[in-house]
């Protein structure tokens, strides 16, 4: 399942809004840098969908707010 998730770091706030059923959007404290947001958007991916954080996996977008992510379901 491919999911459509639109990050912004640095935010003063943690937020996590559900657009539709495949499209999100994040707000994440960490900055952009040395991949620290990315990894959080995983986990607050995982935590809200209720999956492992290992079948989480970026497709596209690791430099751009737009990213894609796959949750594999096996």
């Amino acid at each position: 399942m491919y999911i459509k998730v639109r990050v912004y770091p640095g935010a003063k706030k943690e937020r996590f809004k559900k657009n539709k059923e495949d499209s999100f959007e994040v707000d994440v404290r960490e900055k952009a840098e040395m991949n620290m947001a990315n990894k959080r958007v995983v986990a607050l991916l995982a935590e809200n969908l209720n999956f492992p954080i290992n079948k989480i996996r970026l497709v596209s977008g690791h430099h751009s707010p737009s990213k894609i992510f796959n949750i594999m379901n096996s």
